[in-house]
């Protein structure tokens, strides 16, 4: 049997439409337990040789490690960024109702 590994997944997106649509997508194949969207973050980072600022959005994504190809693969038909931002963190603890939930609702 397979433990259950849960991950924090961050992805930015260019407006809170497409974060939302990103959000709607991974809930409904049951992809994540839930998406928290920050609508107000600035991001500074270099993109083809130039310094570059943008405001966006940042999903904070709960699921399990076993459904990042799966999540990865889901967001690429909505997500508009020729390279989005999907980056996984492990949970190294958490409310142990909280992870029984996630872990339930993407099983």
């Amino acid at each position: 049997m397979m433990t259950f590994e849960p991950v924090v997944v961050l992805m930015t997106t260019p407006d809170i439409e497409t974060a939302e649509a990103v959000a709607d997508r991974l809930l409904a194949l049951r992809l994540c337990a839930c998406v928290n969207i920050v609508p107000a973050v600035q991001s500074q980072f270099f993109w083809q040789g130039a310094f570059q600022s943008a405001a966006e959005c940042l999903c904070v994504i709960k699921t399990g490690r076993h459904l990042l190809p799966q999540i990865e693969q889901a967001v690429r038909p909505v997500h508009p960024y020729e390279v989005p931002e999907i980056i996984a963190l492990p949970v190294v603890w958490g409310n142990a109702d909280f992870l029984a939930w996630v872990e339930t609702t993407v099983s």
